[in-house]
């Protein structure tokens, strides 16, 4: 099965010049979607994660079904202000002014193995903060997954650790 397929290019989207590239097609096809859960799983068990993290809000929807599959915790990196209790936070540049991200500080025990997912590697900047903030919880992070990556903007760049996705676009 082709989950390129299952992918739709929205051109102009969020602004202008820029193509979107929507994953809600492959959400709605079952068994597209369940081919994608079977293949980042493949990619994560030998990294051995005790945890799987999603980054706010797409990347919830790819390590809560495959924590579940693996049989093994979810947490949560949100934005600032959405999670309750003690938390870390993280602060990150952006080409434009900085964002904050937080996991709660209970989340993560000290020497976790975790794995960290998101919907789409773009720049590379708020999963490398993920990463940051994961290992100054004292996680042990061993890779970073993708459904998708944008290859012309090279986020691969600011990743330290292994990395797998699903699909690559070259523009």
């Amino acid at each position: 099965m082709n989950l390129k397929d299952h992918i739709r290019g929205i051109a102009d989207f969020p602004k202008p010049g820029i193509l979107f590239y929507d994953i809600s097609p492959l959400l709605a096809h079952g068994p597209a979607w369940q081919e994608a859960v079977k293949q980042l799983a493949d990619a994560i068990r030998p990294h051995q994660p005790d945890l799987l993290v999603g980054i706010e809000s797409r990347g919830f929807l790819l390590a809560a079904p495959l924590a579940a599959a693996l049989g093994i915790g979810f947490i949560m990196v949100r934005k600032h202000g959405k999670l309750p209790g003690d938390k870390v936070a993280y602060s990150y540049d952006l080409e434009y002014g900085t964002d904050t991200i937080e996991v709660q500080a209970d989340a993560v025990k000290p020497g976790q193995r975790v794995v960290v997912l998101d919907d789409l590697l773009a720049t590379g900047g708020t999963m490398a903060a993920a990463i940051s903030l994961l290992r100054q919880v004292g996680g042990d992070v061993r890779c970073a997954a993708f459904l998708v990556e944008l290859t012309f903007l090279n986020g691969r760049g600011k990743l330290d650790v292994p990395y797998t996705s699903l699909m690559s676009y070259d523009s």
